[in-house]
């Protein structure tokens, strides 16, 4: 059986979002081993929160926890399976891992992507890997 954490401490969705807001205020300051820990308290509630696990994965991909990284980046994808970011980090993720023919399959498709940011940046994974 599963604990449901939010019962359990009597938490209500303002002092979820006070969570995420610490949590986003030490990404913002550059402190990714605090932000982490606020994230991963997030990623334990049985509410799967897409922004959550995208953003644990990219802050454990900031911290260089690759595996880490890609799992939770895996989980988001899984609720939001076309968000750009996300699929970018996860090229990262691949790339450092190791994988590089998965990454560069993940980066081309990205290459074609209409936001010229996630655009670029593909390309520059591609041309680093390749």
């Amino acid at each position: 059986m599963t604990t449901n954490w939010i019962e359990l401490l009597g938490w209500n969705k303002d002092q979820i979002e006070d969570i995420r807001f610490a949590g986003y205020s030490f990404i913002k300051q550059g402190q990714y081993e605090h932000a982490l820990k606020f994230f991963e308290v997030l990623a334990i509630l049985p509410e799967e929160n897409t922004y959550d696990l995208q953003t644990l994965g990219a802050i454990y991909l900031q911290v260089g926890n690759n595996l880490s990284a890609l799992n939770y980046l895996e989980k988001a994808l899984a609720l939001d399976p076309k968000h750009e970011p996300t699929l970018l980090n996860r090229a990262k993720a691949l790339f450092l891992l190791g994988y590089k023919r998965q990454g560069l399959t993940q980066a081309s498709q990205l290459e074609r992507s209409s936001d010229t940011l996630i655009a670029d940046q593909a390309r520059a994974l591609t041309l680093a890997y390749s």
